[in-house]
């Protein structure tokens, strides 16, 4: 799996994609609101483990998420 942060201009806000192996969007989610998202993909779990990585992570880069 993989994330990816994207930066929002003016009044969009933030978001982060998570992508599968084959680059298959699962999540789409805004950074301050990743719960509904994740738990709609059964990463409900994880979802302060995935959020630690991503306030890491820098705009626009792509990480390879090890679950």
């Amino acid at each position: 799996m993989y994330v990816i942060k994207v930066k929002g201009i003016a009044k969009i806000p933030d978001y982060v994609q998570l992508r599968d192996d084959e680059f298959t969007l699962l999540a789409y989610f805004r950074v301050d609101r990743p719960e509904k998202s994740l738990d709609k993909i059964g990463l409900g779990d994880k979802t302060e483990a995935i959020m630690s990585l991503v306030r890491d992570l820098p705009f626009g880069k792509i990480m390879k998420l090890e679950l």
